[in-house]
């Protein structure tokens, strides 16, 4: 177990009360605590890697993984497990991927706690993620040791686990939410050109329609992204889906990963 691992471990056994789970040798911790674990990832190379990170770990015990949405559903409806380990941005498969898809899962097999792994530092993306109840978040530009406290986080319950990245763009989050003149409201102005945007027009499009410079529709789409910690428009795409803004299969194209 590593070093996070253990000091995790301890925090939990200290909330829980459970002296079981308090026990130093390896032989109780192996006989109190097995977690079942499935992976979910569309990067065969990230499986790989992530599997063998846990395989060391005596407490896991990988059950399968899938690399869309549609062979995970499947496979959770065969194969029980205590832990989803899932990345963020799968986009083959039935089910889609993000927040909709963490949501079916949550409605569909609601005895499987979520751990999601992703390369998104998009503070109103993992913010949502935070406020549908995703305990636990890792950020693949974290070590994959932070796997292993995660999941022991997921699986407990209760106790909220965010790696250092995560933990550091939910903190400036929180900031700017409880100190809201620090981060002005979109004008409607600004509003209008990013929904325009996401509902597939393009910046040529909006300012023709809009009779307004392509310099002018640019700088209030960029002050838009800016106000919301918004740094790419794939990020910019799934935060109007996330929030119910109507959206166009042609930007979903033009933008999606």
């Amino acid at each position: 177990m590593t070093a996070a691992g253990q000091a995790f471990y301890r925090k939990i056994a200290s909330i829980v009360g459970d002296r079981s789970l308090q026990a130093n040798t390896k032989e109780n911790r192996m006989n109190e605590l097995r977690i079942g674990v499935v992976l979910a990832d569309d990067h065969p190379g990230m499986i790989v890697g992530v599997s063998h990170e846990l395989s060391r770990m005596k407490e896991i015990e990988l059950k399968g993984h899938a690399t869309n949405s549609t062979e995970l559903v499947e496979l959770l409806e065969t194969t029980p497990c205590d832990v989803l380990v899932s990345d963020y941005a799968m986009p083959a498969g039935k089910y889609g991927d993000g927040i909709a898809l963490f949501g079916f899962i949550r409605r569909r097999f609601p005895d499987v706690k979520l751990v999601v792994l992703t390369m998104l530092d998009n503070p109103a993306i993992l913010g949502s993620l935070d406020d549908i109840g995703v305990r636990a978040i890792v950020s693949k530009a974290d070590a994959v040791s932070y796997l292993f406290p995660a999941i022991l986080a997921a699986h407990t319950g209760g106790i909220k686990y965010h790696s250092p990245t995560v933990a550091d763009v939910l903190k400036d989050r929180e900031t700017r939410l409880a100190h809201p003149n620090a981060k002005a409201e979109l004008s409607l102005r600004e509003t209008e050109v990013v929904r325009m945007f996401v509902s597939g027009m393009r910046v040529d499009d909006i300012a023709e329609k809009l009779n307004r410079s392509k310099k002018t529709i640019s700088t209030q789409k960029a002050r838009a992204m800016a106000k919301l910690g918004i740094k790419s428009d794939t990020d910019l795409i799934k935060y109007a889906v996330e929030n119910g803004w109507e959206t166009s299969s042609r930007a979903t194209r033009d933008h999606g990963e």
